[in-house]
């Protein structure tokens, strides 16, 4: 595999994980609510989650999820149930937990536990890896996996930069948000409308 292919397949990787998704969707719900800090721990948590679906990929276990149509419908649903209840826990947060301050030590754990969770229930992940990879790979240099492999640790390199870096600009955001007393009392209304739209997403998907 050439140098010139893994840049072409990290601008490709680039591009869609600026693209509006789950993933970056709830990195800038959580940087909104509680801080860019949240949003790493959040970023951190969706990428360990990225680990298992390269692996998968890798070892052809997405082909088979994307084969079976229960297994699909059962990840896909068990995601979509977990993000509705983010929702609902959400829309149950209190005025007093968006001060500054208040964040406890643990809520990061918490927060990467859940990124973990999140992506891993999300099936789209796996068949876009297994979509996305082979077609960056070169069968005539051979060590196939290997390649795949390289290329996911592209994706996962940038993907944790960009949600990164979006957490910052999030963090920008919720500053000039938090000056408004009214839009501070509507932050986990707001948060919590991104994780349900999110569910909604995923639980109306189809396997493409």
């Amino acid at each position: 595999m050439g140098i010139g292919t893994i840049f072409a397949f990290l601008g490709v990787a680039v591009l869609l994980t600026l693209a509006p998704g789950p993933d970056i969707l709830f990195v800038i719900a959580q940087s909104l609510s509680q801080g860019k800090q949240a949003g790493i721990a959040t970023a951190l948590g969706l990428c360990t989650g990225l680990l298992v679906h390269i692996s998968a990929a890798t070892l052809g276990v997405s082909a088979v999820i994307y084969q079976s149509a229960l297994a699909f419908a059962i990840v896909k649903y068990a995601g979509a149930a977990y993000l509705l209840y983010l929702a609902w826990q959400a829309f149950r947060e209190k005025d007093s937990s968006l001060a500054f301050g208040r964040q406890k030590p643990m809520a990061y754990a918490s927060l990467y536990k859940k990124g973990i969770v999140m992506n891993v229930l999300n099936p789209k992940v796996s068949l876009f890896f297994l979509a996305l990879l082979p077609q960056f790979v070169d069968p005539s240099a051979g060590r196939v996996p290997q390649q795949m492999l390289l290329l996911g640790a592209v994706f996962l390199a940038q993907a944790l930069a960009v949600f990164t870096l979006v957490s910052i600009g999030a963090e920008k955001l919720r500053h000039w948000l938090l000056a408004n007393t009214t839009i501070t009392k509507r932050i986990h209304w707001l948060k919590g409308a991104i994780f349900a739209l999110i569910g909604i997403q995923i639980a109306f998907s189809e396997r493409s």
